[in-house]
């Protein structure tokens, strides 16, 4: 019995230890125990053919401002959706260039939105008001209901992710981790944009 006991335990540890072994970016991050208290993506972005959008994706909430925001006002636009929050310094990096691409697009063709996973609305309005962003967020942290409508299709996996849906509210393209370039952002609206004319 004893014997039994001590190979069960040796194989736990060996498959422990070859669990170990396997890379992922994001646990080795979790891992690494640096205390910047967010796990960043390294930056990819995934467009997604039309055939491959899956299904329309709904979602709303309150507004750092207290208004309701449902995503089902802004039908028939290309939506871009950034989670983030303030003490994410990736999303301070990225924030002026989505303020810039936000100022650059058709409101009437093109919509942002903000999704706040940690903050309430008294640490993430100073953070929009130091960046001058003009566009709303929703505060998801109480409910998680816009992390958990995006969950089945394309969950943002990191903070900052950015998701861009199609005009007909399909994810189209996401970009795990910070926006680098205005250029990148604004050419994923401007094939979407396309797609329609």
């Amino acid at each position: 019995m004893r014997g039994r006991r001590s190979l069960t335990a040796m194989a736990v540890a060996f498959a422990l230890l070859l669990t170990g072994c396997t890379s992922d970016p994001l646990a080795d991050q979790f891992r690494e125990g640096s205390g910047k208290n967010y796990i960043a993506g390294d930056g990819t972005i995934t467009v997604y053919d039309a055939g491959d959008r899956g299904e329309p994706i709904e979602f709303g909430g309150a507004t750092v401002e207290g208004e309701q925001y449902d995503s089902a006002d802004d039908a028939g636009k290309v939506q871009v959706v950034n989670f983030w929050y303030a003490g994410c310094a990736p999303c301070r990096a990225e924030a002026p260039i989505l303020q810039e691409v936000h100022t650059a697009v058709d409101a009437d063709e093109v919509s942002f939105v903000g999704v706040n996973v940690r903050d309430q609305a008294g640490t993430a309005a100073p953070f929009e008001a130091d960046y001058g962003i003009t566009y709303p967020s929703v505060l998801d942290v109480e409910t998680g209901e816009a992390q958990l409508a995006f969950a089945g299709r394309v969950p943002p996996a990191a903070v900052p992710t950015t998701i861009v849906l199609d005009q007909s509210g399909r994810v189209a393209a996401r970009v795990l981790g910070q926006v680098k370039d205005a250029s990148i952002l604004q050419t994923i609206i401007d094939d979407l944009l396309a797609e329609q004319a």
